[in-house]
């Protein structure tokens, strides 16, 4: 029997749905929990293609919510985009799987999105610098996006439809949506989960031709509370994101190192102007001089000075882990890797 028998009997869908469901490509930014979930998800439902965006690796702490990663895939410190790719692979063959290990910077967001033309973009990230961007270049390049967020037991989502639609930064001022992270209030594993739900299935509304739920929607699972908020009146004439004149503030960006605490993880990252990738040769052999122990994979390498742990990923990025101040994690990176 035909592996998409089940959801091609769901009359929305029916064989022609799944037919246009083959045909779609999605864009998923960020590979944790609801990543993970929204990617798996849609790989097993037939997408066409999946591209995964992550700058992060899996550690032993993400496999209480991250159902897609394993044991093994934290003890090798594997980027989460190329676990996912293997997983997702080994789930359907079928299915072109795109992992992106990168920053989703205003840079790496329009290229991909200019370049790839994807059907949908499925927000699965931890701050609003990121979700400003997907918002900026969902508008400039008309792709529709669903944004979500889950802490707690507390979930959102929300689709965007170019054009129609108030973006997220219509809703910036008028509605709370929340700056707490997973890594400062904890998460349960049914709210990632309750969100994922949400996404998916606007994805697949969209993917179908479908009409999509065009309200914002709550929930606190824990609480067994659930809500819908109806935002059409917030859209602004004057946004400077999707009004009458539009300047994509989220995609100005300037071509110099940066700095940025990863909130709640005391690691701060570093993203050099430059993104050549480095030479781990030179690298390791110039630490090991040093007298210092280096491990490594194909796409990073990890090492520890002073109760500081530095990881170098392949495209030049640093996480500093233990410290939470720039100016030190700055000191740092140019003393060992400037």
């Amino acid at each position: 029997m035909n592996r998409y028998s089940r959801q091609q009997l769901f009359a929305p869908i029916g064989e022609k749905g799944q037919r246009c469901i083959r045909k779609k490509h999605v864009l998923i930014i960020g590979a944790g929990a609801l990543g993970a979930a929204n990617a798996e998800t849609l790989v097993r439902a037939g997408v066409g293609k999946v591209t995964i965006v992550d700058r992060d690796y899996v550690e032993w702490s993400n496999l209480q919510r991250q159902q897609l990663y394993t044991e093994d895939d934290a003890a090798k410190q594997l980027p989460k985009a190329i676990a996912a790719s293997v997983h997702l692979q080994a789930i359907n063959h079928d299915v072109v799987v795109e992992p992106i290990v990168a920053d989703a910077d205003a840079r790496v967001l329009d290229r991909l999105v200019a370049r790839g033309r994807p059907d949908v973009i499925i927000d699965s990230t931890d701050n609003f610098d990121v979700r400003m961007i997907i918002n900026d270049v969902s508008q400039k390049y008309d792709v529709p996006w669903i944004y979500g967020a889950c802490v707690g037991s507390y979930g959102l989502s929300y689709v965007i439809i170019p054009n129609e639609t108030p973006c997220l930064r219509c809703l910036l001022e008028e509605v709370p949506l929340g700056v707490a992270t997973c890594d400062t209030a904890g998460i349960i594993s049914p709210a990632v989960h309750m969100v994922v739900a949400h996404q998916t299935v606007e994805a697949l509304k969209i993917f179908v031709h479908a009409p999509v739920n065009r309200k914002l929607v709550s929930f606190d699972i824990w609480q067994g509370q659930y809500r819908m908020i109806d935002v059409q009146k917030l859209k602004k004439d004057d946004c400077p994101s999707c009004g009458k004149t539009r300047t994509y503030p989220a995609l100005q960006y300037e071509n110099e190192t940066k700095f940025a605490v990863l909130c709640g993880r005391e690691t701060v990252q570093i993203r050099p102007a430059q993104r050549r990738g480095r030479e781990w040769t030179t690298l390791i052999s110039f630490l090991q001089q040093k007298g210092i122990q280096v491990v490594q994979n194909d796409y990073l390498c990890s090492f520890t000075v002073d109760g500081r742990r530095f990881v170098v990923f392949s495209d030049g990025r640093v996480f500093i882990h233990g410290t939470n101040d720039i100016q030190e994690a700055k000191k740092l990176y140019y003393q060992y890797l400037g």
